[in-house]
């Protein structure tokens, strides 16, 4: 947990053992076990008599709690309330009128946070002790949720906290709602590494995370008649009890500058702006185990005396404040815009401070552990870094950077233990995902990695002509183009002469031309002297394309191992590149947090009928659940279950939206990012076309024919996506129509839920029934969410794309609504519709001229259609195959009412479904990358 270093500010290793107050001495926490216990005690210079505690009525305050071995009773319980007491009085963050819930909840999660502390430091003390390899696993998001429920959870006193908290006057489930969500994430990727930290701690492998500390999150999203709107997360706003700041623990981090060559040969890289990285550490607890490890994350400043009292002196007040507002934006927002440079910029310092900030930290924890004899040579048997997507890229050249500029190793030796150290996990298949960044930006903000990329691209190169020969030169292009970092960059001369006496162009031998069109005003005669305009058409050599990074090439040619996130994902990722580095690692989710803890009644049903909670440690067990699964005692407590949770979301989307509804009807859900491949057009569309079919039939003909259904949406658009806020647009108006009809009353409702996170997940997907994952084939990496919906019994209507391909095998073919194009068929789709080939089916174009007909309201809707239409062109076309795909959908969904029809049907395939999700825990995913890339084993706190 805290860290020493010989980089970066002096640091000192804090273990928070006593706690100090001037009022009293007492102790405060007191765990105990049947192993060796740890204590904390407050303490003062002087001892005073001991004021009893007006719960307890007893000075000595102390609970029993961590670990496996220990159950509950009522003395724990008064112990925890006493101890909560205390934070109150004496960690106040509120004023002493009252004990709200809000005040409440910071006194209880400190008080799990001084268990945790005992913990994290014995978790540290013993890997410093043991000196094994450790992994250290890097992601700009980690989508958390709220942490109090999941660390009771996994310390094993969700019951004695639940006791002390009525003892003081609250619910658990009252002060556990006062947590705001940790608003460092936004999609699958942040949640993906939130659900590693957790396994890695449960399995008890030695790691760290590490990210940064967003001040404002990505944005907190708001419904209004307009759509989507924007506004700052406010999460830090009164602090957050979980974290502790290192201020031991600050690495400074550049831009800008140049590099310079020293007397000596080496390389240095001066001037520039200067920012400092602060450590602000988050405990994350494993279940049912002692092992305690950390989510490390940066926040950025600079010193005080950057601060120009001068300038604020004589008014210029923004003046002088500008380096302390550089510094401290890097850490505002995830994700900020970059459609400017400005914007541009700032995510590429983000990057940079998470690479050069984990690095030295990483680098110094090694140098520390190494004692007086550091043999650089070692640290791939000591250190293992996994880049979570392409935002940590520029580890490998800052690496190398440290390794060559302030180690003093050669080329050689760095590079080839840079390359052993890292590992990279790639996330999409979608072009614009696959990161590039502006040749000459990168030089600008970080001049000496580009040197670094240079000289990497030239070893590559090199690499390349050595495995394809240059007998076929044709080829040998095709894979420089393919395969190089540098893009649109010259080659080496060497290459460049090859090629010249093979006859092949190093560039593209079609020089596109450009048209200048001036118009200019000329007099025809036979048109009465009527002045027109006359287009003079210049033809111009096309302008050159841009000099790009390309950071998905870089991450694959800088580590030893590059894995894919779902079998169908790695294969289609893999292609002929780099087939020997590519492995898949199908993702998981954790099942504490996924069933036990947001589905404890579900959680309870399966315990009973398996005969062992074992399962939320070995999922396999789950499996057990299929030879139950007609049993109709089983039925009876499942669905029961599901009743409960459908009542408290019909609770919630009251209270949250002002509609009711029907907790009978069927609960269908997409909750995702908002985005074009991820297809809630595809979704919305269909229930455009379920509601049109219902208006034209007498309410006794819709009764027959129409199960009835509460469809609910959830995801954020990104700010700058306007197609994507158009579809958020466009769901909000058709629910305002649907909802308020009449006609239809509770047969169909279409509902918003704006500002999804984790803590509405938990909330929405015990509840779900039905969950659609309904991307276009071949574009979804993997997904997590259908995992979490399976594993809570919900059955999925989706295609053959990421980890739905691994679910449907596993639980069944029947338990599976399938549709749609398969991956191997979109590139001939797309070519046919770009010949104009492609024949729309007569109900899809139904649809549309509905919507035209302005039957939800007066909005224009053209542009968001008008990308189903047309053959091709930027947004049109159809890219997504939208209108392909209607027909096989809207069939699939008929297959799906009468199967619920069928409740018996229906609930043996929920059962099914969970059976069935047992591989896709969280755990098997990280015991895989332990084995067969990081190459760590766990390591057991006594």
């Amino acid at each position: 947990m805290a860290t020493s270093s010989t980089g970066g500010t002096a640091i000192a290793c804090s273990r928070l053992i006593h706690v100090t107050s001037r009022c009293r001495s007492s102790k405060v926490l007191l765990l105990k076990r049947a192993k060796p216990s740890f204590c904390i005690r407050c303490v003062s210079s002087e001892p005073k008599p001991r004021l009893l505690d007006p719960i307890t009525q007893e000075g000595d305050v102390s609970f029993l709690g961590v670990g496996s071995n220990l159950k509950a009773s009522a003395t724990d319980a008064a112990s925890i309330a006493s101890n909560i007491k205390y934070h109150a009085e004496f960690t106040p963050l509120f004023s002493p009128d009252n004990f709200a819930p809000s005040k409440a909840f910071f006194a209880t999660a400190q008080s799990v946070r001084d268990a945790l502390i005992v913990n994290w430091n014995a978790t540290y003390d013993h890997c410093e002790k043991m000196n094994v390899k450790q992994a250290y696993y890097l992601s700009m998001e980690f989508l958390q949720g709220r942490a109090l429920l999941n660390a009771i959870g996994n310390l094993e006193l969700t019951g004695e906290y639940a006791e002390a908290l009525q003892k003081l006057g609250h619910t658990l489930e009252t002060v556990a709602s006062q947590e705001p969500d940790a608003a460092l994430g936004n999609g699958g990727l942040g949640r993906l590494a939130s659900c590693f930290l957790d396994s890695l701690a449960t399995l008890n492998y030695p790691a760290s995370g590490y990210g940064l500390r967003y001040k404002y999150g990505l944005f907190k999203q708001l419904i209004t008649k307009d759509g989507q709107e924007e506004v700052a997360e406010n999460w830090l706003e009164v602090g957050n009890p979980w974290e502790i700041v290192r201020n031991d623990i600050a690495y400074p981090v550049k831009f800008f500058g140049k590099v310079v060559t020293g007397s000596d040969g080496n390389k240095n890289w001066i001037g520039g702006e200067d920012i400092l990285a602060v450590a602000y550490d988050v405990p994350i607890p494993g279940y049912k185990t002692k092992t305690t490890i950390s989510l490390r994350l940066w926040s950025t400043k600079v010193p005080s005396d950057q601060l120009d009292l001068c300038a604020f002196n004589a008014g210029e007040h923004t003046k002088a404040c500008q380096a302390k507002a550089n510094a401290e934006k890097i850490c505002y927002i995830l994700y900020p815009g970059d459609e400017s440079e400005e914007g541009k910029i700032l995510r590429l310092k983000q990057q940079y401070t998470l690479c050069s900030a984990s690095l030295q930290d990483i680098i110094a924890r090694f140098e520390r552990r190494s004692g007086g004899n550091v043999r650089w040579e070692e640290l791939p048997d000591k250190v293992a870094v996994q880049m979570n997507d392409t935002h940590p890229t520029l580890c490998i050249p800052e690496l190398v950077r440290i390794l060559m500029d302030l180690k003093g190793l050669n080329w050689e030796t760095a590079w080839r233990i840079t390359q052993r150290t890292v590992a990279y996990t790639n996330h999409t298949v979608l072009p614009e995902a696959l990161e590039k960044w502006s040749y000459d930006l990168m030089q600008r903000l970080l001049p000496r990695h580009v040197e670094i990329i240079q000289m990497i691209d030239e070893q590559l190169i090199g690499e390349i002509i050595s495995e394809y020969g240059t007998s076929t030169p044709e080829i040998l292009k095709k894979k420089l183009e393919a395969m190089r970092i540098l893009e649109n960059l010259d080659l080496p001369a060497s290459v460049v002469e090859l090629f010249a006496k093979q006859n092949v162009s190093c560039m593209d031998e079609t020089v596109e031309e450009v048209e200048s069109v001036v118009e200019v005003k000329t007099t025809e005669i036979d048109e009465k002297e009527t002045p027109k305009k006359k287009k003079v058409v210049n033809k111009e050599p096309a302008p050159l394309p841009p000099k790009m990074v390309r950071m998905a090439n870089l991450s694959v040619v800088g580590g030893h191992a590059v894995n894919g996130v779902a079998e169908i994902h790695s294969e289609i990722v893999k292609g002929e590149l780099w087939p020997k580095k590519f492995q898949n690692k199908t993702n998981g989710v954790t099942p504490r947090r996924w069933i036990q803890f947001c589905n404890p009644d579900l959680s309870a049903v399966i315990t009973k009928w398996i005969g062992t909670d074992d399962w939320v440690l070995k999922t396999e067990k789950l499996a057990e659940l299929r030879k139950f699964a007609d049993k109709k005692d089983l039925h009876i407590e499942w669905t029961a279950a599901k009743k409960s949770n459908k009542n408290k979301v019909a609770s919630f989307i009251k209270q949250r939206t002002g509609y009711s509804v029907n907790p009978d009807a069927m609960f269908d859900i997409q909750v995702k990012r908002i985005h074009e491949y991820k297809r809630q057009l595809l979704n919305i569309l269909g229930i455009v076309y379920r509601y049109k079919k219902m208006k034209e039939m007498t309410a006794a003909e819709r009764e027959a024919k129409f199960v009835p259904r509460v469809c609910m949406f959830g995801g954020k658009a990104f700010a700058t996506y306007v197609q994507a806020k158009r579809i958020v647009k466009f769901i909000t108006d058709v629910g305002a129509t649907i909802n308020h009809d009449p006609d239809i009353g509770d047969l169909l409702k279409v509902i918003f839920v704006p500002d999804y996170n984790v803590s509405v997940a938990e909330l929405l997907i015990p509840a779900s029934e039905l969950s659609q994952h309904i991307s276009t084939a071949g574009m979804e990496a993997s997904g997590t969410s259908n995992m979490k919906f399976a594993m809570n019994g919900c059955v999925l209507i989706g295609t053959l794309d990421g980890a739905n391909v691994e679910i449907r095998q596993e639980v069944g073919d029947d338990n599976f609504f399938l549709f749609g194009a398969q991956a191997p068929e979109i590139a001939g789709l797309r070519k046919e519709r770009a010949e104009g080939k492609f024949v729309p089916d007569p109900r899809f174009e139904e649809v549309k001229k509905f919507v035209r007909s302005g039957a939800f309201g007066a909005y224009n809707y053209d542009e968001l259609l008008g990308s189903l239409e047309g053959n091709e062109g930027f947004g049109r076309g159809d890219y997504f195959l939208v209108g392909k795909d209607f027909p096989s959908y809207i069939e699939c969904q008929e297959r799906v009412d009468e199967a619920y029809r069928d409740q018996k049907r229906w609930t043996k395939m929920s059962i099914l479904n969970t059976a069935g999700s047992y591989k896709f825990s969280s755990d098997r995913t990280i015991h895989e990358y332990a084995r067969e890339i990081w190459n760590i084993n766990p390591l057991q706190i006594i």
